[in-house]
């Protein structure tokens, strides 16, 4: 269920306690708890594509992409895609952020976000878009393969219609 935005800062119960969380899914859950609505995002700009499901086990979910924030800043305060889990109910739950940006825009540099690298992705690739740099920051779903791993086993895609 979800919580008022004005309780970003408080425990989240999958998430444990927060004083255990980086600095940087403090940035990210304060900068995007108004898009557990996924009306504000879509509102905001966000447009939504598939569910992506993991190679191995688990997913990354509904991608919503601002190709508008799509420039070489690198900023936790504005994701440039938020993470979805659909629900059976037609209900999208955030469950994270993706912050990318594109690969000629950092020439002889990797982009790092608040001490932490982010992961080249070559092109072609399954986006069907250029080479480009992410992290992903599971700022509102537990992974227990790490907050900043791509797949996360805790989210799935088999609450998305077909």
């Amino acid at each position: 269920m979800a919580r008022d935005a004005g309780s970003e800062t408080h425990s989240h119960p999958e998430m444990g306690n927060d004083k255990a969380f980086s600095p940087l899914v403090h940035k990210v859950r304060k900068a995007t708890a108004r898009f557990r609505d996924v009306n504000v995002a879509i509102a905001e700009g966000y447009a939504a594509g598939p569910c992506v499901s993991g190679p191995n086990r688990g997913a990354m979910g509904v991608h919503l992409i601002n190709t508008n924030l799509l420039t070489k800043d690198v900023d936790a305060e504005t994701p440039e895609a938020l993470i979805y889990e659909p629900s059976p109910d037609g209900r999208m739950r955030l469950v994270g952020v993706e912050i990318i940006t594109l690969a000629a825009d950092w020439v002889n540099e990797v982009p790092v976000l608040d001490g932490h690298l982010l992961h080249y992705v070559g092109a072609p690739n399954r986006y069907g878009i250029p080479a480009f740099y992410e992290i992903h920051v599971w700022a509102w779903r537990n992974n227990p393969d790490g907050t900043f791993a791509d797949w996360n086993p805790r989210v799935s895609c088999a609450g998305q219609p077909l």
